[in-house]
């Protein structure tokens, strides 16, 4: 045997000893959280999105919980039994005195919503617009949104993709059109939210 061989082999028995020991770090069992199974049974995907307790959070689901991740820039949705759990990636507020952080809930929802800057936006950028109608494809309200009991906090869809896994919003948290208007029907008002 040469020495490359045997260089190779030894690699390869290593690469599969640790094997198991890696898939075993990036999987859970259904009880850890909630009795989730299915699709979301590992813990990290490719982009770095971590599934997150919910009891980590909250006393119970309530009719509903969801978590907003500013870090990992995912929305994590549970219904109120807990076996219903949804990973959604966001865009999330595009700087530190944007971004708020604590417990709030759904309050009202409302498909096509038009879209009226804050005070705040327009003192950043004068040029944008007093109101822009929903159902228009430049609103930057998307097609759905919820509405948090924060005022001007919004959890809404965007036209604009590429905002979607980035720091771009003014405070709210979005989603794509396809995912807000999924979740928008299985979220019912009341929902808690915490956005950490």
């Amino acid at each position: 045997m040469t020495r490359s061989t045997r260089r190779s082999l030894m690699l390869g028995a290593a690469a599969a000893l640790a094997t198991p020991t890696i898939l075993r770090a990036q999987t859970y069992t259904a009880e850890q959280f909630g009795g989730v199974t299915g699709p979301t049974e590992t813990r990290r995907n490719t982009s770095s999105f971590k599934m997150i307790d919910w009891r980590d959070h909250f006393d119970t689901l309530g009719a509903a919980t969801i978590i907003a991740d500013t870090t990992s820039r995912a929305l994590h949705y549970w219904d109120s039994t807990g076996t219903d759990y949804r990973l959604y990636p966001t865009s999330v507020p595009m700087s530190e005195e944007l971004t708020r952080r604590g417990y709030s809930q759904i309050v009202r929802k409302k498909v096509g919503p038009s879209w009226t800057p804050t005070a705040d936006m327009r003192r950043r950028n004068p040029e944008l617009p007093i109101t822009i109608e929903g159902g228009v494809a430049d609103n930057p309200l998307g097609t759905h949104a919820m509405y948090l009991d924060w005022p001007a906090y919004l959890i809404h869809g965007t036209h604009d993709t590429r905002k979607i896994g980035r720091r771009s919003s003014s405070g709210c948290i979005g989603l794509y059109n396809d995912k807000i208007a999924e979740l928008f029907e299985i979220t019912p008002i009341g929902t808690q939210v915490r956005l950490i």
